[in-house]
């Protein structure tokens, strides 16, 4: 129920007819107080639905659009990358970046579904079309012709200009020899859930943007003190 009626980008006011169809909401016997704004909640059920049924027709499922960083962004494919976006009220768009001088130089093309792409293959060398650690965004028109310019959905890493506070999407594919290798085995399923939602950048008592060191160190051995395995 708490996904059903926590998307508010899903079902909005007037966004979906009132279609209480025979399968009842258990909901409503247990807080019949409910009844009062019944038709918001259909609403939200009925969009949840539709794109469920959407999602299960395009993507694969709920389950495999969960895992869309397996299409998304930057993946490697032979001989380079294809970087991937999910923009469906876009009219053009465009990778930019210190790679391009932040021109629009290079376009994405629509794929269906509110997909686009582009395929970035590797230099005569072997190495990236785009260098390790280079800062990129995206560009993109609407259908309304308003232009826009956003971090990738699915970039890696950011960073921050503090001259502006604006972020940048980085293109974080370091060398096989630099690569971060995992010193520890994946942690035992657990038989139960208890689940701590934790923010890490405000994981401090300083007016700042704790870091993941920080919140390592200073904020997971609580979590873990209270109880919580997840």
């Amino acid at each position: 129920l708490v996904q059903v009626f926590g998307c508010n980008h899903i079902g909005r006011s007037g966004s979906w007819p009132f279609q209480a169809d025979s399968m009842a909401l258990k909901i409503f016997e247990i807080d019949p107080s409910l009844r009062g704004v019944e038709g918001q909640i259909w609403e939200r059920v009925n969009g949840y639905r539709h794109w469920k049924g959407e999602l299960e027709k395009n993507e694969g499922g709920l389950e495999a659009f969960a895992e869309g960083y397996k299409i998304f962004g930057f993946n490697r494919v032979e001989g380079g990358f294809v970087f991937r976006e999910w923009l469906p009220n876009a009219k053009q768009v465009f990778l930019i970046g210190e790679f391009n001088n932040w021109e629009n130089t290079t376009s994405l093309k629509p794929e269906g579904f509110g997909r686009w792409s582009v395929e970035l293959p590797d230099k005569a060398d072997g190495s990236p079309h785009i260098a390790h650690a280079t800062q990129v965004k995206v560009r993109l028109e609407d259908n309304s012709g308003n232009w826009h310019e956003r971090v990738p959905a699915w970039t890696k890493l950011a960073w921050q200009d503090h001259s502006t506070n604006l972020f940048n999407g980085v293109f974080w594919e370091p060398p096989a020899d630099k690569k971060y290798s995992f010193k520890h085995g994946r942690p035992s399923k657990p038989e139960n859930l208890k689940i701590y939602e934790a923010h890490v950048g405000m994981g401090s008592t300083e007016p700042k943007v704790a870091t993941y060191v920080e919140f390592a160190d200073n904020v997971l051995p609580r979590i873990k003190r209270m109880g919580y395995n997840a």
